[in-house]
């Protein structure tokens, strides 16, 4: 066998590091912690670099959006209420930093057993073998009840199951999303695919309702979206339902001659999945707006999110 001789290394050609582009500056370095400081000066701190950029980038569109009275609308999947966020989202859209939110079916069910009961989220691996999942009776009847009225009302899914939580004596209500969208008047929808949420499996259930309730909540959400011009949408923790949803609602919005761009999107969840990345991230801000994806835990990302827009709207208003 024939033996390889190395390359000769003397013959490369070279350039100077100074005349070379790089993509990291010592400029966008972050700053080390002082003790004491506020939030603000916590984000200056940050690197200009990556997620710390577009986070700040997030922020400063949301704020730039609501100042110019734009469209802030939040879609998102049932998780975030169980880690916690519902004060944060309702503290949102008493600001009016959120002008209209989109659940999935999930997302009533814990927000009702919240009101109703202060607890949420069953071990599923504990009562799945005996076939006790899913079937607490006063959701199952609560939900299926508010839904069935709501239709006869020729009333969205959302608004209906909002009223009733807001009408009713259940004791945490004021920790429920849906009951204080009702009260402000917050344009809340709710999308569900049949067979996915507990509630369809009790007598109760009204199928016609169901679907006349949540398809007219598609096309609310859709006149929602069809606004979104300059506007900012937020798909948090929702991997199929909602960037489903949003790519339908997105396509109807432009086949009806709506311009929506520029547009910013966001998806922030704690692993980034493929349809919010191609429904959300990228095919509809393609050639008309930007579009990020930010990886971490809802219960910590979405409050400090939600607390960096706070400070640069109250600084602005401040001015």
């Amino acid at each position: 066998m024939k033996k390889i001789t190395p390359l000769d290394l003397t013959g490369i050609t070279t350039y100077s590091l100074k005349d070379r582009p790089s993509k990291v500056s010592r400029l966008d370095f972050g700053r080390a912690w002082v003790p004491g400081g506020s939030l603000r000066e916590f984000a200056d701190r940050l690197p200009q670099i990556l997620a710390a950029a577009a986070l700040k980038e997030v922020a400063g569109a949301w704020v730039k959006a609501r100042r110019e009275k734009r469209q802030v609308l939040l879609g998102m999947g049932a998780h975030p209420l169980k880690v916690g966020l519902s004060p944060v989202i309702i503290d949102l859209l008493r600001r009016g930093l959120i002008t209209g939110v989109a659940l999935n079916g999930a997302g009533i069910v814990h927000d009702a057993e919240i009101a109703m009961a202060g607890q949420t989220s069953e071990d599923v691996d504990e009562v799945l073998g005996c076939g006790r999942f899913g079937m607490a009776q006063e959701t199952g009847e609560f939900l299926n009840r508010a839904i069935s009225w709501g239709a006869g009302q020729n009333m969205g899914l959302g608004e209906a199951v909002g009223r009733r939580l807001l009408e009713s004596d259940f004791p945490y209500k004021d920790q429920s999303l849906l009951a204080a969208a009702a009260e402000l008047e917050v344009p809340l929808t709710v999308h569900v695919a049949v067979g996915t949420d507990i509630i369809h499996l009790h007598p109760s259930v009204d199928p016609e309702a169901l679907g006349a309730a949540t398809h007219l909540d598609f096309r609310i959400f859709s006149a929602l979206v069809s606004q979104l011009a300059g506007g900012l949408y937020i798909n948090l923790g929702s991997a199929v339902i909602m960037p489903e949803v949003f790519l339908k609602a997105v396509t109807l919005a432009r086949n009806l001659g709506h311009k929506l761009e520029p547009l910013t999107t966001v998806n922030l969840d704690f692993v980034q999945h493929y349809r919010p990345l191609t429904n959300v991230v990228r095919r509809p801000t393609a050639g008309v707006g930007k579009g990020y994806a930010l990886t971490g835990h809802h219960e910590l990302l979405f409050p400090l999110l939600a607390a960096l827009v706070i400070e640069e709207m109250e600084e602005n208003h401040a001015h």
